[in-house]
């Protein structure tokens, strides 16, 4: 414990920083009118020490303490009115964790004391809770930035040559036999050698992790006993989940990203600035809330009691106002300098791009994103919708950014579930969507392809259940989304039936296919290419159990067949080297010899017409791409029966080669103008050459 008296310190940086002496404390409070500093010993559960921070400039509050080392642990008590009304929240009854913290101690521990407002008076929230929050809330931690990282850097990858793995930290490694124990469900088994050998196996080069910022996971709300399992309900925005930290040391992230470097692959992580999880105005308070509710989140106008919310969350997260942008693009800047990972997924992407409660490519955010120097060069990707008015933002966002592409996802599905009147806008969505990205110069990575994320079916549930079976979420069934576009292949849920799961391997080798050999950036859920079951939940956010757990103990010779064919596509896609193209097709002529740089096949050998295109009883198409001297060809057919199909008149003399079948039944020997058997639910994959 400090001995020498505090000084005024500096505004700037914000959060704690130790210099060697002492360390320096900044806060953000607008509208704040005392602050106090406490100082905790090093479990956080006895106060030391409080002192009154009396600086503040421009809104920022702050104290030099000398003396103080890292490891040292403190919260903030932040005074004001408490008028919730007027949208004034002050409780100084309540501690706060530093916004800026990077490192937490102590489990939140759901209990009445952590709530701003007399949980039990019939005001609720208009009335003034006089009970201490100290013993039940996370502190936060002083830190040093000392770590060896032997010279590892982001990987920074060229977008088009990324594919990328969405996966949850504790989920895929909850039940990894070769991890230990301990480790299992952290960033140190994420970074497992079994663990990374296996990615390196299947040959992904990104792994997208969903939300690892401290979320307080596995917490349980009184009369609510599920649990934050995605965790899509951020408390800080630079520290690490607590839950993932098997030491409660932010260097196990650090040892997680440089291992897979190592091994070549990238870190991208799912952030959710949109909104936090303190909620609504029922909701506890335990920061933002708390030191500055006005400043840090969108209040209702006409009833500042209440918050403006495009995220279905409670209230949006206001990057509107200057300090609190600077908070998440500091937050951004600080996982890639000082955590080296290589890029971002924006959760709800419009919410944060909002500009006077509409989304604008001016916004402050896209705009403060655009011009900075670190992040420019790092991926940047957007789920672009949110819940709000003019939320679906699908191809809105600007050069530079990729965007989730649910119109590929739909028609990709609906296609292979067979329904009728989906062949023109395949088309488009396998060559990148260019009538959603194709404009401002952007490149065809942009969309980022998925027939699958974590929210909705996996793949498996997709080709097994016709409808979502959600009940073990505790709401009857009515969360999550009704349209799937899903077929049970025969049979409702798990089955034994030989032909119905022979359709659905069928199915799903042709959807996968679909995917990889489709153009722009593909994205895979963590353990589709296992065939992996949710059964039939289509929206497991609160379920931290074996229905979202990884079973790798569990798969059957099936399933790693499976997973050898996914493996197969993946190495495909990096050896064909059409994939990697940055421009979108034009159908036009080439170079000298005049051949198309895309072409559209029927199943009479010839290209499409107008008629073709708008036939809505076709279930089949054909696509040739020509580069560097030769031909890809894939043909597609989601129907039930084998289709008679020529092949185009190319030269005698290239030879064809087979590369794909998904359905494991084409026989013949393809060549020029011949006419061939296509199988049923089937993606043939040919290469065509001298």
């Amino acid at each position: 414990m400090a001995s020498n008296k505090p000084s005024s310190g500096k505004p700037y940086p914000l959060g704690s920083v130790y210099d060697g002496k002492g360390v320096n404390f900044a806060l953000f409070s607008a509208h704040a009118e005392k602050v106090e500093l406490c100082l905790f010993d090093k479990t956080g559960s006895q106060e030391l020490k409080r002192y009154v921070i009396t600086e503040n400039d421009n809104s920022i509050w702050h104290i030099y303490i000398p003396g103080l080392e890292p490891g040292q642990v403190y919260g903030y008590r932040v005074y004001g009115p408490y008028k919730p009304e007027e949208g004034k929240r002050f409780n100084p009854n309540k501690l706060l964790i530093d916004p800026y913290g990077k490192q937490l101690v102590g489990k939140l521990i759901w209990h009445k004391a952590i709530f701003g407002y007399d949980w039990d008076s019939p005001d609720k929230d208009l009335s003034f809770s006089e009970l201490d929050s100290a013993p039940y809330v996370p502190k936060s931690v002083v830190v040093e930035d000392d770590y060896d990282w032997e010279g590892d850097e982001p990987l920074k990858r060229p977008f088009e040559e990324t594919i990328i793995y969405e996966t949850h930290t504790r989920g895929f490694t909850r039940l990894h036999p070769k991890v230990p124990d301990v480790q299992r469900g952290t960033f140190l088994g994420m970074s497992h050698k079994s663990v990374v050998g296996y990615l390196k196996w299947l040959g992904v080069t990104a792994v997208e992790l969903l939300p690892i910022h401290a979320f307080f996971g596995n917490r349980h709300k009184k009369g609510y006993v599920v649990d934050n399992y995605w965790g899509y309900e951020s408390f800080s925005f630079f520290a690490p989940e607590q839950s993932y930290l098997e030491h409660g040391e932010i260097k196990e992230f650090k040892d997680m990203v440089k291992k897979l470097h190592q091994n070549n692959l990238e870190v991208i992580l799912d952030v959710v600035y949109n909104h936090t999880g303190e909620g609504n105005q029922l909701g506890p308070t335990l920061c933002y809330r708390g030191i500055d509710n006005e400043s840090y989140y969108i209040l209702n106008p006409e009833n500042k009691r209440y918050y403006f919310d495009t995220t279905g969350c409670g209230a949006s997260f206001n990057v509107q106002n200057p300090n609190v942008l600077t908070l998440v693009m500091d937050s951004l800047r600080y996982w890639v300098k000082e955590m080296h990972v290589d890029g971002f997924r924006f959760d709800l992407a419009t919410t944060v791009s909002r500009q006077n409660k509409e989304f604008s490519q001016q916004s402050g955010f896209l705009y403060a994103a655009g011009q900075d120097p670190l992040l420019r060069e790092t991926k940047l990707i957007a789920e672009p919708w949110d819940v709000g008015f003019g939320g679906y933002q699908v191809g809105a966002f600007p050069a530079g950014w990729a965007e989730w592409n649910d119109k590929f996802r739909d028609v990709v599905r609906r296609f292979w579930k067979g329904d009728l009147g989906q062949t023109a806008e395949l088309a488009s969505r396998i060559t990148g969507s260019s009538d959603v990205f194709n404009y401002n110069n952007r490149d065809i990575w942009a969309s980022i392809n998925f027939v699958t994320a974590h929210d909705g079916f996996c793949l498996r549930d997709l080709v097994s259940y016709n409808g979502k079976h959600n009940n073990s979420n505790g709401e009857e069934n009515r969360d999550g989304s009704d349209s799937n576009w899903s077929w049970n292949s025969g049979a409702e849920g798990e089955s034994d039936n030989k032909t119905v799961k022979n359709n659905r391997y069928a199915r799903a080798r042709a959807l996968m296919t679909t995917l990889l050999m489709s153009f722009g950036t593909p994205m895979i859920l963590s353990g589709d290419e296992l065939a992996r079951t949710q059964f039939g939940n289509n929206n497991p956010y609160c379920q931290d159990n074996i229905l979202t757990w990884l079973a790798w103990e569990a798969i059957t010779n099936e399933n790693r067949t499976y997973a050898r064919f996914v493996k197969k596509l993946i190495g495909l896609r990096k050896k064909l080297k059409i994939f990697d193209r940055r421009k979108f097709f034009t159908g036009h002529p080439q170079g000298r010899n005049g051949i198309k740089d895309i072409t559209w096949y029927t199943e009479r050998g010839d290209e499409f017409t107008e008629a073709d295109w708008h036939n809505p009883q076709r279930k089949n198409i054909a696509y040739s791409v020509y580069s560097g001297g030769h031909y890809v060809m894939c043909i597609f057919n989601a129907d039930f029966n084998e289709q008679n199909w020529k092949l185009p008149e190319f030269d005698e003399k290239l030879s064809w080669t087979l590369l794909v079948d998904s359905s494991e039944k084409f026989s013949g020997t393809p060549a020029s103008g011949k006419t061939i058997k296509v199988p049923g639910w089937s993606v043939l994959v040919f290469e065509i050459k001298k």
